[in-house]
């Protein structure tokens, strides 16, 4: 679910009152590498607590298990511009070392696919960009109990904009309250879209 969950986060995150905050790779999909010796850390928490257990008699291997999920440096990483050697980052030695993945999830590849996470950024930056709604606009939370989707309404001088967000891996319902008939889609995460309270996973 790397890429359609990383487009429906793409659309969370810019769809939303303030400032959108992306940090290095999320344009791109990356994910967070799992690192395995205290050696590939650089994350002075983690070497301290690292110490700290050592110190006191104790075994760390549970604590890097943890930080495989919960490390800084898992996000980190070099940016992953291309598939040559450090991802392109650098012909120096990184001060992380760079995501195994990034031969096949890179910024050069994504440059060639016009359904890469890349370009779903690009034109969720425009549609921003273009839409004082998603702007300026009132937030109108909708479908509240719905434990599956994430439902709300932009709206700003006569414009108003649906944002539908299914944060599951299975298809889930959405109850909206409005009448779609004449809505239009600006944006989708699929290829496919249609108008529908059925929403696909992600």
């Amino acid at each position: 679910w790397r890429v359609l969950s990383s487009k429906m986060l793409t659309m969370f995150i810019l769809t939303m009152r303030g400032t959108p905050y992306y940090y290095q790779g999320d344009e791109l999909g990356m994910v967070n590498i799992k690192l395995d010796k205290i050696d590939d850390y650089r994350d002075i928490e983690t070497i301290n607590w690292y110490n700290l257990i050592i110190k006191e008699g104790g075994d760390p291997a549970q604590l890097l298990e943890s930080h495989k999920i919960t490390g800084r440096d898992n996000g980190r990483t070099p940016i992953q511009w291309d598939n040559s050697p450090n991802a392109g980052f650098s012909t120096g030695t990184p001060w992380l070392k760079v995501n195994p993945n990034y031969p096949s999830i890179n910024a050069a590849a994504q440059e060639n696919d016009i359904d890469s996470t890349l370009h779903f950024f690009r034109k969720m930056v425009a549609l921003r960009k273009s839409t004082p709604a998603l702007i300026y606009g009132k937030y109108t939370l909708l479908d509240p109990n719905n434990p599956d989707v994430y439902a709300y309404t932009r709206e700003w001088e006569g414009q108003k904009l649906l944002i539908l967000l299914n944060f599951k891996p299975t298809e889930a319902v959405v109850h909206t309250g409005l009448d779609l008939s004449n809505a239009q889609v600006l944006l989708h995460n699929y290829q496919e879209s249609t108008i529908s309270e059925t929403l696909q996973p992600y």
